[in-house]
């Protein structure tokens, strides 16, 4: 067997990338060329092209894959690769951020020979746009709440998109929100304000959208962002500062009506099992998490 050439995602493998993940869209976060890009860096993810599918390799907790993609009948035959790959290497086969509908099309070609262990802390929060922008009803009166008090507390506010009249001072306030919140004793906050910083950094090469909350001329928050799948936008990095009563809902929502409107959900990714993001997430009514889980071969 052929040993593939696993690499490290670089920014100019973004179109080939892209171009894979087109052929099988999902609402999992993972599924987007930034995503893999900034956090390769820190997961020390590798990917190749193996029967015209793509296929990422991870190594952190043993040998393990992520589900291939591409067209199906490719995405089968890399999975035959793969099996005998790790067959021939005497690991286990494993795939990681497997979710339902990948769960299902494996199932419909190897009935009732795997299973698959969902992991509640890494699901995605996704949410219908069209109430994210208005907050209508009873159970979101709370956020409306929020927000009127920041816009009588705050009158000179404004919301602009990101560009590069206003990049910098969001890198400014990024290094300012780190260290308030503790990141250089926390290697997970540490390895997030990284990505924070190089997408910032890299909006335009990445092709990221961004949205940038003022009062007067000081920036309070910001948010990135970017189309996932026909009909799903996905919200990368949101920061603003806590003090600032109301500004996490109202970059929230201004965001969401400007850059959002035209996908009928949002993704704001998962919780990583913290309790306080936890709460969060759910005080916005998700509309359904997007699951992800863990593969194995039935004993």
């Amino acid at each position: 067997m052929t040993e593939p050439v696993f690499k490290r995602p670089e920014l100019e493998d973004k179109e080939i990338i892209s171009s894979y993940f087109a052929k099988s869209p999902s609402r999992s976060c993972e599924r987007t060329f930034v995503n893999v890009y900034l956090w390769s860096r820190h997961y020390k993810v590798k990917y190749a092209v193996i029967e015209d599918a793509l296929v990422f390799k991870s190594e952190d907790d043993g040998l393990a894959f992520a589900y291939p993609a591409g067209e199906p009948e490719n995405v089968r035959k890399a999975l035959e690769f793969l099996m005998g790959y790790t067959k021939e290497k005497g690991c286990p086969f494993v795939l990681y951020n497997v979710t339902p509908e990948m769960f299902e099309q494996l199932g419909s070609w190897y009935p009732d020979r795997f299973s698959i262990g969902y992991d509640r802390d890494i699901a995605d929060y996704v949410y219908e746009t069209e109430k994210l922008a208005t907050l209508a009803g009873k159970k979101l009166h709370g956020k409306r709440n929020h927000i009127n008090k920041f816009k009588t507390l705050y009158p000179d506010w404004t919301y602009e998109a990101l560009s590069d009249d206003n990049v910098e001072d969001c890198f400014q306030m990024a290094l300012k929100w780190r260290n308030q919140n503790g990141c250089e004793e926390d290697l997970e906050k540490n390895a997030e304000m990284c990505v924070t910083l190089n997408s910032l950094r890299l909006y335009k090469e990445l092709g990221l959208k961004g949205g940038v909350l003022k009062i007067g001329e000081r920036i309070v928050a910001f948010t990135v962002g970017e189309p996932l799948s026909p009909d799903t936008f996905v919200v990368h990095i949101e920061k603003a500062f806590p003090d600032v009563e109301g500004a996490y809902p109202m970059i929230n929502q201004q965001f969401v009506q400007h850059e959002c409107m035209d996908y009928k959900y949002v993704n704001r990714e998962e919780d990583t099992g913290a309790e306080g993001l936890r709460k969060a997430k759910l005080s916005y009514r998700p509309v359904f998490l997007e699951e992800k889980g863990v593969v194995k071969e039935k004993e």
